[in-house]
Formats: C-alpha cells, structure tokens, sequence
C-alpha cells in the first residue's frame, strides 16, 4: 500500500461520508417531519416508542439525528424523559439497517446474474442518474428530495468501492496483520470502534469502514466483536454534544443513550468473552465478512434492547440520578434550535406556537372589552400579563422562524415562514391593543365616569361583533379552513360601519349634551382599537387565504375579495343585520 492507496482511501471515506450525509438529509426532507410530529402523541408504552424509534430511524437513516431530536423536543417541553426511553433503543435497532444495506458491498456473484445485480457496483450507476435527472427535470420539491437520497446513496456506495480498493493491498501486509494482532484484546477494540465512531459521529458510517477492512479478509470474528460495541457507544458522543446548554431533563436523555449502549456493552461483551473461555467458540479466529459484521451489529443492539426494555423506568431513574434536579430548575425553552435539524418539523411546532399566540390574543383582547362595561383591577392584571406574554412569544418565534428560513427548505415552506412572521407581529399589535383598551377602561373607572344607556347598547353591540371576528378568525386559523377564513372580511367590514355610525351617534349626543367631552375622547379612542383589532383579524384570514394564490400583497388580494364577489356581499348583508344598531 503506497501514498496513493492512502490519497485514495482519504477521497473514499470522504465520498462515503458525505454520501451519508446527503442521503440521510434528504431522507429526512421527504419524511417532511410528519413521522417526527407522531413523537408528541406517544404513550410512556415502550414497546410501542421502541417500534416508533426503530421506524423513524429507518425513514431517516440517522439514529444521531434521532437523538439530537429527543433532546430538543424534551427541553422544549413537548415531550416527557420517560417517552424517550423507548425511542432511544427503537433507533439504535432501526439504525442496523444501514449496515445490513452497504453488507451488499460483500456478495460473491460467481456468474450469478441475481446476486450480481444485487451488488451496489451494478445498481448504483443506475440509481445515480435516475436521481440526476429527477433534479434536472423535475420541479417538484418531494421528487427532487428523492433524487438527492439517490445520488447520496449512489456516491456512498461509490466511497465503500473506492476505501475497498485502497486497502485491499493490506490484506498482503504483515506489518498490518502484526497491527492487528492488538485488537484481540476486546477492551482495547471496545476503545477504537468508540473513539474513531465519537471523531466522525456516526455508527453506521463506522460500521461500514469497518466492513470494508472485514473484505481484505484479516478481520476476525474475535476482534468485530468489541470494536461493534464500541462503536454503538462512540455515536453517543452526538447526544453529548447536543445536550451541552439545555436543561436538566434533556441533558437525562443523552444520559439514557449512554447508560443503554455502555451497559448492553458490558452485558453483551462479558457474555462474549465468558462463553469464548467456555466454549470455545470455532469462529472467534475466523475471518469475518461485510454481512457477518451487519448481522452482529443487528444481535448486538436487539439483544441490548430485550435485556434493557423491561428496565426502561431504571433507567429513567438511573439518568436522575447522575442529573440530579436542583431547587431553581430551569424552564423548558419555548423552540429549541435543535428542532431546526428537521426544519418540517420544526415549521409544524412553530405553527402550533403561532395558533397558541392566537387564543392568547383572543383572550386578551376579550378580557379587555369585559373590562370597559364591567371593570376589575384583576381583570387589568391578567391583560398586562397577557401582552407581556404575547410581546415573550412573538421574539422568540420571531427569531427561530428566521433562523428557519436561512435553512434550506421548500417553496412551501419558505411561504408558511413568511406567513407565521406576519401572523405574529398581528397577534402581537392585537396585544397591544388590548392593553389600550384595558387602559381606556381603568381612566373610566379613576375618573368616575360613565357612558349613557345608548352608549352602552352601542358598545356592546360592538363587542359581540368583535368577539364573532375573533372567534371565526382563531378557529379558521387554527384549522387552516379557507372556507372559515371567507367569513372574517365582511364581518370586519361590518364592525368598519358600525365603528363609523357609532361615531356619528356620539357627535349628535354630544351636540345635545347628552354625553360628556372626556367621554368621548376615550370613546374615540376605543373605537380606533375595536376597529384596528378587526383589521388584524382581517390580515390573519387574508394570509391563510392567500396560501394557494398568486395575488400580491394583502390589500390587492382584499380588494379582489370584495369586487364582484357575491358570497362576499351575502355574508356582509347577513352580518349587517345581526348586528344592527337599535
């Protein structure tokens, strides 16, 4: 083996890593983060997390991101230390695959059409261009994503032929076969496969290397062993590193991930070793093949998982006690940025994030109204709280939607960020408004004044047309009803008119004495909020209704909702009428 083998086998291990990369990242991409988001409505059944984890891993191919993943989700709070357990075990089981897939690397075709066309060298080439011209061709997001997993896979593959040719002179080395003879100690194999795993953090990629050392032959049985359970312990490194500055409960998951891959590590390697002293077993000094090393990297972590799944509440307790709790713990964070490691998935949370600003806003600006015909210092309270709240949410989503949009996700997508950005600051002045109104309401009440009986009437009228409009508005947001959405325009429309002849009604009372000046500066004053609170509303359900059209901007996009359009004008007469002045 001369310098060139090793140029060679550097370019391969980067072709195969990269490869891996591209390909688990598209992957990824196509789940479009729906397998993720069914991690929420888990049970603390671990049988049932284990199969989840197992499927997620397969759809993803990363039992890395996996994790990472949990760590997120626990320290945001959306899931629960206990949900994980079983997730965990299900990855390390579901991430086997990859092994089992670059094994193919190691058929003996013998003349055999089949098994030829089983091999990578046959397929790849294949797979390769049908990916290329799916992303020359193609236009759709989903088929693109599918062309990338293939050329990904197809120069994975491309980097396991070439690292199998730079050390296939090895194999006719003695100072290599001397090299080796160190591994057959199994704790310094242990060490190898988890320090070279931790370096380039990715088990699947290590086991791989490692199946292409096991085709020059000189790879026993005796020494694949150890180094496939070191490198189950080395991918933990990952967690580790992605639990660095997150709270007590996420840094437990990374715990978890440890204690199950170091304990299956030392249960799995003393029965090993016991039964090799024992038994002697004929295939410890054997070569071992590609597939073989697959195989014992699938026994390995599906013996772990049945010894450790009946354990999975000693475990949560275990990750306790080594993270022990402390009597100011922190919070959980609204978004973690991990979640941005599958930007569908984390698209989904912030939408879920934005719907809950939404009923905040709602509630808020409700508690104000209630405070203007029946104030209460608590109900004040409860609205400052609230903008507070609502100021907290919309800076937090703020800036992960942003750094959401600098990943690379889809049109859609990149439009669904667009729009949650706008939402928010919406949501946010609805907040602000509805302070001043609480505002308004507590002047009424210090300067011990008091609106007419008509007045009255009149703002309560008002306030229930407004309540409609946030009530339709929330809930059509919240489901995504396009059909729902069409009904706040010429609602807002409605409170427009009545905000208007409102104002009239209090000039001529003022004209007659009726009504006081102070009155009406702050009746002015309420109305101005009543009416820019609906225009929010009318902004929220023009955005959702411009989800699948092409008109640019809000108000050209109202305008032509209102020109002409016949439904338009039967809701407005029917709202007109249910919320006539008397």
């Amino acid at each position: 083996m001369d310098i060139f083998s090793l140029f060679t086998l550097c370019g391969g291990l980067a072709f195969f890593l990269y490869g891996m990369r591209t390909m688990s990242g598209s992957l990824e991409k196509i789940a479009g983060g729906r397998l993720e988001l069914t991690l929420k409505r888990m049970t603390a059944n671990p049988l049932r997390s284990l199969l989840l984890g197992a499927g997620i891993t397969i759809a993803i191919q990363s039992s890395s991101a996996m994790t990472v993943m949990l760590v997120g989700l626990v320290n945001s709070g959306i899931m629960e230390l206990g949900q994980t357990v079983g997730v965990i075990m299900g990855a390390n089981i579901g991430t086997t695959l990859t092994a089992w897939i670059l094994s193919l690397t190691g058929i003996d075709a013998q003349g055999n059409v089949l098994l030829r066309l089983l091999q990578p060298a046959s397929f790849s080439p294949l797979l390769a261009l049908a990916g290329i011209l799916m992303l020359m061709i193609s236009k759709n997001q989903r088929k693109r994503d599918i062309g990338t997993a293939l050329v990904g896979f197809s120069v994975l593959m491309y980097g396991m032929q070439l690292m199998g040719d730079a050390v296939s002179p090895l194999a006719d080395m003695p100072a290599f076969s001397n090299m080796l003879t160190a591994f057959e100690n199994p704790l310094l194999g242990v060490l190898v496969g988890a320090v070279f795993t931790g370096i380039i953090q990715s088990s699947a990629a290590s086991v791989g290397i490692l199946q292409v050392l096991a085709a020059t032959g000189t790879i026993t049985y005796g020494m694949a062993v150890p180094i496939v359970m070191g490198q189950n312990i080395g991918t933990c490194v990952t967690a580790l590193l992605s639990s660095i500055g997150v709270n007590r409960s996420a840094k437990r998951v990374a715990v978890i991930h440890i204690s199950f891959n170091v304990i299956g590590t030392a249960v799995c390697l003393s029965l090993f070793c016991l039964g090799d002293a024992v038994l002697r077993f004929p295939f410890t000094d054997a070569a071992i093949s590609p597939v073989s090393i697959a195989a014992v990297h699938s026994v390995f972590n599906i013996t772990t998982t049945v010894i450790l799944l009946p354990f999975s509440r000693q475990l949560e307790r275990l990750a306790c006690f080594v993270i022990r709790d402390k009597p100011a713990e922190e919070h959980c964070v609204l978004l973690d940025e991990r979640l941005l490691l599958s930007p569908a998935f984390a698209l989904n949370q912030c939408r879920e994030n934005v719907v809950s600003m939404a009923e905040l806003a709602k509630l808020s600006v409700l508690t104000a109204m209630d405070m203007v015909l029946s104030y209460s210092r608590e109900k004040g309270e409860q609205v400052r709280s609230y903008e507070d709240e609502l100021d907290q949410l919309e800076d937090a989503l703020g800036t992960f939607l942003t750094k959401l949009s600098a990943r690379e996700i889809t049109p859609s997508d990149s439009g669904r960020v667009s729009q949650m950005l706008h939402s928010i600051n919406d949501l946010e002045r609805m907040g602000d408004h509805a302070l001043n109104i609480a505002e308004r309401a507590e002047n009424i009440a210090g300067l011990g004044l008091k609106f007419s009986y008509q007045a009255q009437q009149e703002l309560t009228t008002l306030a229930a047309a407004l309540t409609e409009i946030l009530s339709i508005t929330t809930e059509a947001f919240a489901r995504e009803d396009i059909r729902l959405a069409e009904q706040v325009e010429p609602l807002e429309e409605v409170i427009d008119d009545l905000t208007e002849e409102i104002r009239d009604r209090h000039l001529q009372r003022l004209q007659t004495g009726e009504c006081s000046i102070d009155l009406g500066v702050i009746l002015s004053d309420l109305l101005s909020n009543y009416e820019r609170v609906s225009d929010h509303c009318s902004n929220l359900a023009a955005s959702l209704l411009q989800t699948d059209q092409t008109v640019q901007g809000t108000h050209s996009f109202l305008q032509e909702v209102k020109n002409g359009n016949q439904e338009f004008s039967r809701a407005y007469e029917a709202y007109r009428q249910k919320y006539r002045l008397s």
